[in-house]
């Protein structure tokens, strides 16, 4: 699996799976489990969550499927803007651990800016890391005001700035992406097929993924590993799906794909603020 350098010199995949939706629903959770257990058989080692994702629901059904394999993984999780007092995230720390039954959590995220100043939440971030609770810290949904708000020490150590990123949305181009190469911080791509899929249907995908014997999926997968420092972590509940998924990593599209791409899917041309979904 190809990898990234954190500016800790941590490493991470730059492909994992997403857990939105999980842990809602105690009728859904063997076969959420099954398909988190086959992602690992798979050779996927990164595992992305949230507090807010089925209310813990979603860290709970991790912490089954990953009992007695924590070692090798890449575990994401992040907390509510409402917890990012100082006490406040070691408390929701302290929470996701016990949920997914392991000892530290390698990229601990702030899910998006709340009203809490980011001073208290990156001296929880530092105590968390130093005793060993998490390894990196970052962020998640942070539009360039939000970034540059980030004391200019922490600016230089986040892990990642997870967004809403993928060829029909591509509003972190116009400034976002730039901040975050400049100062080494690594994009983490969620919902990289839009919203429910959309990108599936498109004709455009199709022609480049015939070029290529690849679905619309892995074409617009491989667009986005294509983009320097991008770790790409889509959702599914289908194991095909997923290995399906996977295969992008082996797409190397050429510079008529990518022309193709950007004619049909252009990145905008003023400034527009983030998507949240």
């Amino acid at each position: 699996m190809r990898q990234l350098k954190l500016p800790s010199g941590n490493a991470m995949p730059v492909f994992g799976i997403g857990t939105w939706r999980m842990g809602e629903q105690h009728e859904r959770r063997q076969a959420e489990v099954d398909v988190i257990r086959e992602a690992l058989d798979l050779g996927i080692t990164l595992i992305d969550s949230a507090e807010m994702y089925g209310e813990g629901g979603a860290e709970e059904v991790i912490g089954e499927a990953i009992r007695g394999r924590r070692e090798g993984l890449f575990l994401v999780s992040k907390f509510y803007p409402h917890h990012a007092s100082r006490a406040g995230v070691i408390e929701a720390c302290e929470r996701s651990l016990r949920r997914m039954e392991c000892d530290y959590i390698d990229l601990y995220l702030l899910h998006w800016r709340g009203a809490i100043p980011l001073s208290q939440t990156f001296e929880a971030l530092h105590e968390l890391q130093r005793d060993g609770r998490i390894r990196d810290f970052g962020v998640s949904n942070f539009d360039i005001d939000d970034l540059r708000t980030i004391a200019p020490a922490d600016q230089a150590r986040l892990g990642c700035n997870q967004i809403f990123y993928n060829l029909a949305h591509r509003e972190v181009e116009w400034e976002v992406a730039d901040w975050c190469r400049q100062h080494g911080t690594p994009l983490m791509a969620y919902s990289p097929l839009d919203q429910g899929g959309a990108l599936l249907h498109s004709s455009v995908l199709a022609a480049v993924g015939a070029r290529h014997s690849a679905s619309a999926a892995q074409i617009a997968l491989a667009w986005l590993l294509h983009q320097p420092d991008t770790v790409v972590i889509p959702k599914s509940a289908n194991p095909k799906r997923i290995a399906e998924n996977l295969a992008a990593l082996d797409i190397r599209l050429s510079a008529d794909d990518l022309t193709e791409l950007d004619s049909a899917f252009a990145a905008p041309a003023r400034a527009v603020r983030l998507q949240m979904r």
